[in-house]
């Protein structure tokens, strides 16, 4: 599994953070920015990392920002890609197993690194359940 991983001046402390915690685990990463605490435009990060997603570089992807939000809407805008702003070991379950979600959005500003790291890991270990109910609704989206 290769994941790329990317984030605002907001998520810049997580990220490096949640690098950490990956590298840790073995788990291969592409660091697309931004590099520092520095304001940044965060639709450019976003796109960076849903580019290596539908480009198959990348199976999955993660994004930081104050809030997940902002990077969650501009991720959702780049066909392919279901993003999910999470705060919640329950919604990264079910985002990935209901929804098949390939990237995932965190706040920096608004939930804690610990929880961040549990939030990941139940993310990248959860599989799409494959139920035709939920591929059939998946098969909806626009």
């Amino acid at each position: 599994m290769k994941i790329a991983i990317g984030c605002d001046q907001g998520g810049f402390e997580m990220k490096t953070e949640l690098i950490e915690h990956l590298d840790a685990k073995k788990i291969s990463l592409v660091d697309v920015g931004s590099y520092s605490e520095g304001s940044v435009d965060y639709p450019v990060y976003a796109k960076a990392v849903c580019d290596k997603i539908t480009s198959g570089e990348c199976d999955l992807g993660i994004l930081v920002c104050g809030t997940g939000i902002g990077m969650s809407m501009a991720a959702n805008k780049v066909k392919g890609i279901r993003a999910a702003a999470v705060s919640d070991c329950y919604t990264a379950q079910a985002t990935r197993s209901h929804n098949d979600a390939n990237v995932l959005c965190l706040g920096g500003r608004t939930i804690g690194t610990e929880l961040a790291k549990m939030i990941v890991d139940i993310f990248i270990d959860t599989p799409f359940s494959g139920e035709e109910r939920h591929a059939r609704r998946i098969s909806m989206f626009s």
